[in-house]
């Protein structure tokens, strides 16, 4: 398969693998010569006399005396370069009144760090040893055997336990849990903390070597973070002059290592935007290192080319992944801000594509305000100023409704946000007419539509209403990850989610672990873990190995229609067809008076075969009635579900169930529950319709209504509905029509 791969690459990526693999093999016994703190290395800037003066006196002055010349330096000209929130005078004062539940969180976690745990995804607080291990696993309980970073095979569980585990810890993100305690406080305890983790971290991280150095984005990671330390440690008696040069010399080695190492052909994804927002970031803030310029040049043209490849037209992200979506939405944010602090030109297109995502994620955010998970959902963050729920996007969007002034964004966040006033600094509120709309909301509901269709993306949207009981329904009508490998998307082809009364019902059931334990992982992403159609036990793909697929097929929208009394969407796809038996699964999902929903299934080929309709609810009681009826019981309201065919229909659920594995919800990565499944199947020959009712209830011990199938012929044509008034639902393999009856 290796071989296969080396023929098909085309001669700019052979070169470009090349180099990288020459380099790496290079590093291996070079490194291991300079174990010691790698040294700074400065360039000159033009017209800057001072910075001049200062780099040469280091050369053949004391250097002590000298770094303390440049750190004075440094913390009097980068509050300029830097997100305004950093530098102004009473912005941690603002953000406490304010905003004083993110403030005691952030207080509680850095006195877990100083106390050596780590907030580290769905796990909540992990100990690593005292002090800190940096290269263990404190899930799995294994040590990663010091080696050169190339050799390290950093998706073998057995040898590495979970490698997201182990880099969520080493992106030092909790480095601005510290800070902000300190600016919140002044407590010199968070400084030390922070002086005394960063030394023992570059004490047992030397550059290349070990499991720190694997990844280039996760070097970017954490060099992000060290440049906001930089920044909010500034002032404190322990960040030493001489701890300043030191991690100076680092951020260089990790900018170095970023550049040689960029994923340009291995997941140029959020991999690769990640990688040059880290190496804007370096380039922004400390031009005066030598390479800053190339740095933040080359950042810049890859976000500016990325953004075109990676963003749809319609503002949908080609990974199909919300979580994704929401890094490279966050990830264009700092871009622009530390743009527009540094006097760097942004197309003005940047803004309106961003724009565009952000839109999608308002059109998919549920009416309990949370977005839901489509596709891989790591748990992690770009800058986790405020640690939120993985659904809450407030903070996402009340920056982009303050940054792009739009009165939308400001509707979807709330109110204000801790993370916006790091960001954009106090000043930018004021006289800006955005904060009077983060601060009321409700005065920016956006326009109700019934029906939203994102073609290129591969997504249709239908709501009856924006406020915090409305219904609310996803139909998934795209591909299967994106073209490359499809390594973040998930087998949910023609998948539906759906919310009604404001509660959410039928979700998707999440990701929970990328390489920790194989069966999982091939679970959560399986079409069997998905709202959709299984054929004899059979997904629409099978995964090869924890990052791609045996084939990506791809579901095709037909039709999306708005009508008076229903809205409907139509889409297909051909995942198990073979020019043997030609199978082919259409889905139409029709939005009758904004009221209810009927998802029509049909399947056509030309042989027998045991068809699975499943439908994944959330963490709920969930029932089969004697009448038939499907009933989820939500917190106030419920909904209904009942299927009908033209043969037999057997209902089962699982909850929580091992062998086979099904029943099951991630609500963040490392975290499961047991949550009821819902299956109906037959054994039928092709072709089949089932035609499945979804039917929201506002008292959840109300009654359901009459429904009557039509059958014509053997066929399943229609359905008969009552409830306060009758109609009848014609369906055709190519119309719909409803025919009321009072």
């Amino acid at each position: 398969m290796k071989l296969q791969r080396l023929f098909e690459m085309r001669p700019a990526e052979l070169a470009f693998r090349s180099r990288q693999q020459l380099a790496k093999t290079v590093d291996r016994f070079v490194a291991p010569l300079g174990l010691s703190s790698p040294e700074c290395v400065f360039d000159a800037l033009d017209g800057d006399a001072v910075f001049h003066s200062i780099a040469l006196q280091l050369e053949k002055s004391d250097p002590v005396i000298m770094a303390a010349k440049l750190q004075q330096r440094f913390e009097h000209i980068a509050p300029f370069r830097f997100f305004a929130g950093t530098s102004e005078t009473g912005i941690a004062a603002h953000i406490a009144s304010h905003c004083h539940e993110a403030r005691q969180q952030i207080i509680e976690n850095a006195n877990a760090i100083c106390r050596d745990e780590f907030e580290i995804l769905g796990y909540g607080k992990l100990s690593f040893g005292s002090p800190v291990n940096w290269q263990f696993d404190a899930v799995s309980g294994r040590k990663i055997t010091p080696a050169h970073g190339s050799r390290i095979k950093y998706l073998a569980n057995e040898q590495v336990g979970d490698s997201k585990v182990v880099w969520e810890l080493n992106r030092h993100q909790w480095l601005l849990d510290l800070g902000q305690a300190y600016q919140f406080t002044g407590d010199a305890l968070y400084a030390e903390a922070f002086v005394r983790l960063v030394r023992h971290w570059m004490s047992q991280n030397p550059p290349g070597f070990g499991m720190n150095w694997t990844s280039s984005l996760e070097v970017a990671m954490r060099m992000i973070s060290w440049c906001w330390a930089l920044l909010l440690f500034r002032g404190s008696a322990a960040f030493a002059p001489e701890l300043f040069l030191q991690m100076l010399g680092w951020i260089q080695a990790h900018a170095r290592y970023v550049e040689r190492n960029l994923s340009r052909y291995f997941s140029p994804n959020t991999h690769l935007t990640g990688e040059a927002l880290g190496l804007f970031y370096v380039g922004a803030l400390l031009p005066e290192l030598k390479g800053a310029r190339q740095w933040k040049a080359l950042g810049r043209e890859i976000l500016l080319a990325e953004l075109d490849r990676q963003v749809h037209p319609d503002g949908v992200y080609f990974e199909q992944s919300t979580r994704y979506q929401y890094y490279t939405v966050e990830m264009y944010l700092h871009f622009i801000i530390l743009s527009e602090r540094n006097g760097v030109a942004v197309p003005k297109s940047v803004k309106t594509r961003l724009a565009r995502m952000l839109d999608f994620l308002i059109q998919v955010r549920r009416p309990d305000g949370t977005v839901p998970q489509i596709g891989d959902a790591d748990g992690g963050w770009l800058l986790p100023l405020v640690r939120r729920e993985p659904g809450d996007y407030r903070g996402l969007f009340a920056t982009a409704a303050v940054l792009l002034n739009n009165s939308q964004f400001a509707w979807a966040a709330g109110d204000m946000a801790a993370e916006t006033w790091w960001l954009l600094g106090w000043g930018t509120f004021e006289g800006n007419p955005q904060a009077d709309l983060l601060m009321k909301p409700e005065r920016s509901i956006p326009a109700s539509v019934a029906l939203r269709c994102f073609p290129e993306g591969g997504y249709v949207i239908m709501r009856n209403g924006w406020d915090e009981h409305a219904h609310h329904l996803i139909f998934d009508t795209g591909p299967l990850g994106c073209g490359l490998s499809g390594g973040h998307g998930h087998a949910d082809l023609l998948s539906v989610q759906c919310s009604a009364w404001g509660e959410n019902f039928l979700v998707d059931a999440g990701t929970f672990c990328y390489t920790a334990d194989a069966a999982w992982r091939r679970y959560f992403r399986s079409s069997q873990a998905h709202n959709t159609v299984l054929v004899d036990g059979r997904g629409q793909a099978e995964p090869n190995g924890p990052f791609s697929w045996h084939g990506k097929p791809s579901a095709r929208l037909l039709s999306c229609t708005s009508k008076p009394g229903f809205c409907l969407a139509e889409a297909e796809h051909e995942a198990w067809g073979s020019p043997a038996d030609p199978l082919v699964h259409r889905r139409r999902v029709l939005f009758v008076d904004s009221r209810y929903w009927l998802i029509i299934d049909d399947l056509s080929g030309q042989a027998d075969h045991r068809i699975d309709l499943r439908y994944q609810f959330a963490a709920m009681p969930v029932g089969i009635q004697e009448d038939g009826w499907v009933r989820a019981h939500g917190n106030r309201s419920a909904l209904l579900l009942k299927a009908f065919s033209n043969v037999p229909l057997a209902t089962t659920v699982a909850k929580g169930q091992l062998v086979p594995l099904g029943g099951w919800i991630s609500p963040n990565y490392g975290h499961r529950v047991p949550a009821p499944a819902v299956t109906f199947s037959a054994e039928a020959a092709l072709p089949l319709r089932i035609v499945t009712l979804l039917f929201p209830l506002a008292n959840s011990a109300a009654a359901a209504p009459l429904l009557t199938p039509i059958i014509e012929d053997g066929s399943l044509t229609g359905v008969t509905f009552a409830s306060g008034k009758r109609e009848t639902i014609y369906i055709g393999d190519h119309e719909i029509s409803i025919e009321p009856k009072n």
